[in-house]
């Protein structure tokens, strides 16, 4: 948006600021997103060359030495310039200038160029110069006093007004003789003095897409005049060119209008090419530059068609079977029933409201012209230019909601201009085809603006707000009836409105309010589990990272799941980020082990990661879920169908060791992480939330075959003194797995060495954890030790010996292995496991014969495992 058009439409401060400005629209939910200018400042001027002598160097060039004429800025010191021409009467013409050096060729002696003198900043030469600063140096000889310049040390590309058409692409830039007078300001004359506003426009705004209407909003914001450049006379005496509409939901409004005699060969002039040039528009021809400044300017997309090659009257109609029509963009495309089209009685001739059809095109001989200026309905356009892959500035417009009413005058203003700029004749006539419909009137309470902000907004605030964006207001007992204008169509309800009342009122008048804090018993048992989880994790040297919860095949073959692997089993998304990871995830090791590639190959060689997350595991085939209303609030069935369609999402706890575990130094030689590093971590954290656990060897992918330990939370009937043995393979609940992963996926995942990783279900672990309180069998009485060394075969598992020790009495409160020790003083195939046993009696001291009893029963639990007391 250029403030100079900005300038024309609402009267702006003479002070005014691209800054301020730009604060004051984005106060007014137009936000900025860039100030543009070309940041060129200092002595650029118009020169003439007095003289031009060309120098040959060794490096095979030839360099141009000129004398050039800069008017005021010319400095009677600088010698060394060529020599200047002969005047008429005889004399030297020698004049004051400046002797400048110049590479290009494409200008000769009595030329106009642009200068940049000594102090001349130009950015688009800041990679090259310091600051982009130009200053006088020597080179090839002579002092070059200035530099001649291009298009390309301006920053600018394509031929600028007053320039000799092409010039710009072949070397400096050449102005039209008589354009300007040496020592004139080029900033101005090349309109590298324009600063622009970049806005981010909300989807629903689409009258913000317009000098029109950023004009009003700024007026409103500012309290200044505003100017509407949409008051135009539409003198209506007859129809103009034919036109039908088949389906006028789609079409409300239809408009052409003609000028007859135009000039094709007319040039666009310098403020047309200057205003949609800076708008991001680049100037093609007469006819089409002034169809897209009225667009720009009022916001209304139109069309012009040459009226020698539409074959009958204009429809508006939906496309029909097999149909096609190539566009502008020389693309053949093939038509869906679903759109709607432009035709004459040979076809298609556009898209309607996104692109006009190649065609139908105005060219070099276009002397008629027919003008087209529509309100389309906005799904039908968006869906359209999706389809077809086809966004154009028109198609933006049109599917956000433009001004209904328009129509007519923009025809009149584009027709006006063209005959203007052009020549020719604007057609007495107007077809104006349907009428705009009427605006719904919305009605809410006048306090709900200020129910809703906080702020103190009275009726006749917000009667003022809404008439100064054109709302038609009536307020009738403390409620307000409000008619939005036609160029507002996302003004639909009360919130809306609310929302325009702030507007104007000011969004920084909105108090920030902290919520008092609902009452509560603070976190929950499960909160607080997991935070502690948290902690002990920290403590034990993992630093928690979060990755994104989605995988794929790729990722899970690289952890070498087999194909009937649960894991595998995902929760596909309709829209993925990727199509390498389609569904959600079912483990946390492959954003674990992405992470752990990536800070490896960054140079880190010790790296200890965690994640605390969820996986999601999906429900049954069969199961799915409703689509939930959005106009009331769902049913309890529809929400108890809804729910029961979600995937599983435990909460799981997974991470990765790399590297030393102990770092290496002058005390120590460092140990690198392994197994056992995993399998402690786990038991820590397990220690923390008082759950006892098992251990015991299991295969499953992605670790190891023999170094990975299936975790179980040990069954209820393994409390000590229960006198039961339940603790053997397959009871308990298996909460995860730990160990170092199988050398293929380390290799897979570009990594070296030993990695270990484990993952836990956090959740079955946290349920497991009990209420920690006083305990009601707790004994002060002393505790008797025994330890007991067994023969047992290698195939039984340490932890089921244990927990036939645990068993065995009820007076055993603790077993904890404390050797293992294979070698010749014990069997082949055999291995000896010593154990140390606490016994304790909540209501006595032990007697010596109570302690000979229960290590007897210790040791005849352990028999029946096939364990042996080691002599």
């Amino acid at each position: 948006m250029p403030i100079s058009w900005l300038r024309q439409y609402v009267d702006l401060p003479a002070d005014l600021t691209a800054e301020a400005l730009a604060a004051r629209l984005t106060a007014f939910d137009l936000k900025l997103e860039e100030i543009v200018s070309s940041g060129i400042s200092g002595p650029l001027v118009v020169g003439r060359v007095l003289a031009l002598a060309q120098s040959p160097q060794k490096n095979g060039k030839t360099i141009n030495w000129c004398r050039v004429d800069v008017g005021e800025h010319n400095d009677p010191s600088t010698p060394d310039a060529p020599p200047a021409p002969e005047a008429a009467d005889g004399s030297s013409g020698d004049v004051p200038s400046r002797g400048i050096i110049c590479g290009a060729h494409n200008f000769v002696e009595g030329d106009l160029v642009v200068v940049s003198l000594p102090g001349t900043r130009l950015p688009a030469l800041a990679h090259v110069i310091e600051h982009g600063e130009i200053g006088a140096r020597k080179t090839y000889g002579h002092v070059s006093d200035g530099m001649i310049v291009s298009l390309a040390e301006i920053g600018r590309t394509g031929d600028s007004p007053l320039m000799v058409p092409g010039s710009g692409a072949d070397g400096i830039i050449v102005l039209e003789p008589g354009s300007a007078q040496p020592g004139d300001d080029a900033i101005g004359l090349l309109g590298l003095d324009e600063v622009v506003l970049d806005l981010e426009v909300n989807p629903d705004r689409a009258y913000a897409l317009s000098m029109r209407g950023v004009a009003r909003d700024a007026s409103i914001a500012l309290g200044v005049l505003f100017h509407d450049p949409a008051e135009v006379t539409v003198d209506v005496e007859g129809p103009s060119y034919p036109v039908r509409v088949d389906d006028p939901e789609a079409c409300p409004v239809f408009v052409t209008r003609e000028v007859t005699g135009f000039d094709p060969t007319a040039p666009s002039p310098a403020w047309l090419v200057d205003r949609i040039t800076a708008a991001g528009m680049r100037p093609i021809s007469l006819a089409v530059d002034v169809s897209n400044y009225v667009m720009l300017e009022l916001g209304q997309p139109n069309h012009a068609y040459d009226r020698a090659k539409i074959r009958g009257d204009i429809t508006v109609r939906r496309s029909g079977a097999g149909e096609k029509v190539t566009t502008l963009d020389d693309v053949e495309r093939v038509l869906d029933p679903a759109d709607l089209l432009i035709a004459d009685d040979a076809g298609p001739i556009g898209l309607a409201g996104v692109m006009g059809a190649a065609h139908v095109e105005i060219d070099g001989t276009t002397t008629d012209i027919v003008i087209e200026c529509a309100a389309f309905d906005p799904p039908t356009v968006f869906r359209m230019a999706r389809r077809h892959k086809l966004s154009s500035e028109a198609s933006r417009r049109n599917e956000r909601g433009i001004d209904v009413t328009l129509q007519a005058r923009a025809a009149t203003r584009v027709a006006e201009l063209l005959v203007e700029l052009g020549g020719g004749t604007v057609g007495r006539g107007v077809t104006i085809v349907g009428e705009a419909p009427a605006r719904a009137t919305v009605t809410l309470p006048a306090d709900l603006p200020a129910r809703i902000s906080g702020v103190d907004i009275d009726a006749a605030t917000c009667v003022e707000a809404l008439r100064a964006n054109s709302c038609t207001v009536e307020l009738t007992d403390a409620t307000l009836a409000v008619t939005p204008p036609p160029w507002r169509p996302d003004l639909t309800d009360p919130y809306d409105i609310v929302e325009e009342v702030l507007r104007v009122v000011g969004y920084d008048q909105v108090p920030s309010l902290l919520p008092p804090a609902p009452a509560g018993r603070g976190l929950t048992h499960a909160q607080q589990l997991r935070r502690r989880v948290g902690l002990v994790a920290a403590g034990a040297g993992l630093i928690e990272v979060k990755t994104f919860p989605f995988t794929g095949p790729t990722a899970l073959d690289r952890l070498g799941l087999p194909a009937d692997d649960s894991r595998r089993q995902q929760v596909l998304l309709e829209n993925p980020l990727s199509a390498e990871e389609p569904g959600m995830t079912t483990t946390l090791l492959p954003g674990l082990l992405k992470a752990l590639t990536l800070n490896v190959g960054r140079g880190h060689p010790d790296v200890q990661i965690m994640e605390l997350g969820r996986v999601f595991h999906p429900k049954p085939a069969g199961a799915e879920a409703p689509i939930l209303p959005v106009d009331h609030r769902p049913s309890a069935e529809q929400m108890a169908a809804f729910a029961a369609a979600l995937p599983d999402q435990p909460q799981h706890l997974a991470f990765v060791l790399d590297g030393q575990r102990e770092r290496s130094g002058w005390s120590t030689t460092g140990r690198t992480a392994g197994w056992s590093d995993a399998l402690a971590i786990v038991r820590r954290i397990a220690e923390s939330l008082h759950v006892d656990l098992v251990v015991r060897q299991a295969q499953r992918a992605p670790w190891h075959p023999g170094r990975c330990a299936e975790i179980v939370v040990r069954a209820a009937s393994d409390v000590p003194g229960s006198g039961t043995v339940s603790d053997v393979p397959g009871s308990g609940t298996v909460i995860g797995y730990a160990g170092e992963l199988h050398p293929r996926v380390v290799r897979d995942h570009d990594l070296t060495g030993v990695v270990a990783a484990a993952e836990i279900d956090l959740d079955a672990l946290i349920a497991a954890a009990p209420v920690v309180g006083p305990r009601p069998d707790f004994s002060a009485f002393p505790v008797a030790k025994e330890d007991l060394a067994l023969v047992v075969a290698e195939e039984v598992p340490a932890e089921t010996v244990a927990a036939a020790l645990r068993g065995a009495d009820p007076l055993i409160e603790s077993v904890r292995l404390f050797d293992v020790y294979v070698g010749d003083q014990v069997p082949e195939g055999h291995r000896s496991l010593a154990f140390a046993l606490r016994l304790r009696a909540p209501d006595r001291t032990l007697t010596d014969e109570e302690i000979k009893a229960s290590r007897e029963a210790a040791v005849s639990a352990a028999a029946r495992l096939g364990a042996t007391l080691r002599s």
